[in-house]
């Protein structure tokens, strides 16, 4: 199978109504679950590399693994680079071989943010690499009091701004902010899915959820309902996987080598991937 194009994945999402997982990793073991996962499952899947994971695996040693990976599977699959601020990231992504990047220049003001990501969509389609661009804020704290989410709901994407946004970028996704932060939750989310209706009402992209750990099967699914169809989920699998693995080292009584523990962490990376998929409805898909 190749690697495929971002846009036509998430086309055939929005047809059918289900959500396609967007996976981050950060070693050849999760890469490996993440495969194993989807092929297991018949799914398509997004494989992605966050700009902010270049400290545990640069991108130029991890990014070709990651490309032949998805070359070499069953299934369709997305390589993806995810929440990029840097130009040169971007293009270091695309010549390598990704799929699909992300242009995440949400921090700037709002023509700021426009005139970036149309930059980036120019060279990006020229190359038949899809675009994604985030606007609104996705806070980076893994929930908090009812004050946190007042505070938070100023950030919110804005319906009416984001059909403008998506009319002069051409962007291929948009990834929008209604309620889900990044991390580990602390607090049960407040996520606003009256909003979340509208911005999917307003443009004629697929929609993305960030901060995608965490949440129960019935808000993933009312997401999926309100036109998301790209499903970031990452922090809830990292710290998941390290535990169980952290369980297994205190009860295991004979010897253990690291090249052990890497099956082990491909398993868990394996099985927590398939529960997702089943949720988002993308089992089948392939």
């Amino acid at each position: 199978m190749t690697v495929v194009n971002m846009k036509n994945l998430l086309n055939h999402a929005s047809v059918e109504k289900y959500g396609i997982g967007a996976f981050n990793v950060t070693d050849l073991d999760m890469v490996r679950g993440v495969i194993a996962a989807a092929e297991t499952e018949n799914s398509p899947v997004i494989l992605q590399f966050a700009e902010v994971h270049k400290n545990y695996a640069p991108l130029e040693v991890l990014a070709p693994i990651m490309v032949d990976a998805a070359r070499n599977a069953k299934v369709p699959v997305v390589v993806h680079l995810d929440h990029a601020e840097t130009f040169d990231t971007i293009l270091q992504a695309m010549h390598v071989g990704f799929s699909s990047v992300m242009i995440d220049a949400s921090k700037m003001a709002y023509e700021d943010n426009i005139a970036t990501t149309r930059e980036i969509v120019k060279i990006a389609h020229a190359l038949n690499v899809s675009v994604e661009a985030e606007l609104g804020t996705m806070n980076r704290e893994g929930g908090g009091t009812n004050d946190f989410y007042d505070t938070l709901e100023s950030t919110f994407t804005d319906p009416k701004i984001a059909k403008d946004f998506v009319t002069k970028t051409g962007i291929d996704a948009l990834a929008v902010a209604f309620g889900t932060v990044h991390g580990v939750y602390t607090k049960k989310p407040h996520l606003d899915f009256k909003r979340l209706a509208e911005i999917n009402n307003e443009v004629d992209v697929p929609l993305v959820m960030h901060g995608g750990s965490g949440l129960s099967d019935f808000e993933y699914q009312e997401a999926i309902r309100n036109g998301v169809r790209k499903i970031n989920y990452y922090s809830t699998l990292a710290y998941n996987v390290a535990n169980s693995v952290k369980e297994k080292l205190n009860k295991e009584t004979k010897q253990i080598f690291i090249s052990d523990v890497s099956l082990w962490v491909i398993d868990l990376i394996k099985e927590d991937v398939r529960s997702k998929m089943r949720v988002f409805q993308s089992s089948g898909k392939a």
